[in-house]
């Protein structure tokens, strides 16, 4: 959707805000250096106390960024409370494993009407559900929304070019996050659709281990490319059948986010397939890598969700059956490429045409 016209002009001097976020993996402390050159005051709450320690002292945070230096007014804590307190707006980068957890155990320390952004690309188990549900079961008083695209944090550390998506219901939510991100290499776009644009940023982890998968194997482009849009199409369908808005796939979200982890050594999904693609057993992979892989339970909980609803997703059963299964790569591969030639474009022919 268009941008918001009430949004300060790029690179316009902002008046300071206190804002919090909530996680220090590499995507949270991206997020914390925007806002503090942005000249926001950040309190940034993590729970080990040597990393706080790193942080408030040295202004690195090595364990995840190594050679960045967080400059600004950052106020590093593990006191959860102090951190949100005077907030404006909070940034959520928990994993989704420990997600519900964190929020649940400290609900009551939220204030009416807080901006809470989820920043996490996963899916809870139990119900299926999406980091903003869990933000409406555990703390509906606040107002909520969702932050996704392709957005390396490697690169925005560099202030290299980026673009992602808020989407959240209320624009007063849009807008204050525009303002509050906004910056010469950071460019803030806007959307309604708060599940599409969610779990499309969950989706597409998984696909990013199969396109590490398909480079490990040597793929030429042409059939990277298929992947990649086949990719597209899967998980499109999967969350129109879900409720979400088409045309989100189409955007930053979808398959902007989709390219960037399916192309890029940067993406964790990614290097985790290719790893396993080299012959690495997937706990080794996983272990070698030292951060979350968001993918690697996605895939279990997409797999199940498809199965149960009825839905064609031929990449998701394959990778399971790579992953967890034993099957080998190429007998996956070759399996998908004997597969029924349907629609290319999803929503366009009738799934039981065949061409």
């Amino acid at each position: 959707m268009p941008e918001n016209k009430g949004s300060a002009p790029i690179g316009a001097k902002q008046a300071t805000k206190h804002v919090a976020v909530l996680g220090g993996g590499s995507f949270g402390t991206a997020i914390t250096k925007v806002l503090a050159e942005n000249g926001h005051t950040v309190h940034f709450w993590m729970r080990d106390q040597a990393q706080v320690k790193e942080v408030a002292e040295q202004r690195t945070n090595s364990r995840y960024m190594p050679d960045v230096q967080l400059a600004g007014d950052i106020s590093a804590t593990t006191d959860f409370a102090a951190a949100i307190a005077n907030a404006e707006a909070i940034f959520v980068a928990i994993p989704s494993k420990a997600f519900r957890s964190v929020i649940k155990a400290h609900a009551h320390e939220f204030h009416d009407g807080q901006i809470v952004v989820s920043l996490t690309k996963g899916i809870e188990r139990d119900g299926f559900k999406l980091m903003s549900e869990i933000l409406q079961e555990e703390i509906p008083r606040t107002r909520i929304g969702v932050l996704s695209g392709p957005n390396l944090a490697s690169e925005i550390v560099n202030r290299d070019l980026t673009a992602t998506v808020i989407a959240a219901k209320d624009p007063d939510v849009r807008r204050t996050v525009q303002n509050l991100l906004g910056c010469e290499y950071f460019r803030v776009y806007a959307n309604v659709d708060v599940y599409g644009v969610e779990l499309a940023g969950a989706l597409k982890n998984i696909y990013a281990i199969v396109a590490g998968l398909a480079a490990a194997l040597d793929l030429g482009e042409n059939a990277k490319s298929m992947l990649i849009t086949r990719s597209l199409a899967e998980m499109s369908r999967f969350a129109v059948s879900l409720g979400a808005n088409p045309m989100t796939f189409m955007g930053l979200a979808g398959v902007g986010d989709l390219v960037v982890t399916c192309t890029s050594s940067k993406s964790r999904n990614y290097r985790v397939g290719y790893a396993v693609g080299k012959g690495k057993q997937l706990d080794e992979a996983a272990a070698e890598l030292g951060q979350v892989a968001e993918g690697i339970y996605t895939l279990q909980l997409v797999k199940e969700k498809s199965e149960e609803a009825g839905i064609y997703m031929p990449l998701v059963r394959g990778l399971y059956e790579i992953l967890y299964g034993g099957a080998s790569i190429k007998a996956v591969i070759n399996g998908l490429m004997m597969a029924v030639q349907n629609s290319d474009v999803e929503f366009i022919l009738p799934r039981t045409l065949t061409q």
